[in-house]
């Protein structure tokens, strides 16, 4: 009885192991996908962190410069 399953079984294993390895492949490729897609949204969190500090400054500095400015007005 399992001669006459061997020859199917042996045309379905090399199949089925393609198709194992094409689920491993597709797994490992969305996997790359994912850490990239997670290290260009740090990278652009920490950007976007850098920008809002950086306008921060300016817009302090800018206040500053505009509160020197009125009191150098007043008193001339």
């Amino acid at each position: 009885m399992t001669n006459t399953n061997a020859k199917p079984r042996q045309q379905a294993e090399p199949v089925v192991d393609r198709k194992q390895l094409q689920i491993v492949a597709r797994e490992r490729a969305f996997e790359e996908l994912e850490e990239a897609a997670y290290a260009n949204d740090e990278k652009t969190s920490r950007l976007r962190e850098a920008r809002l500090a950086r306008e921060m400054k300016e817009r302090l500095k800018a206040a500053a410069a505009r509160a020197v400015s009125k009191s150098a007005k007043k008193k001339a």
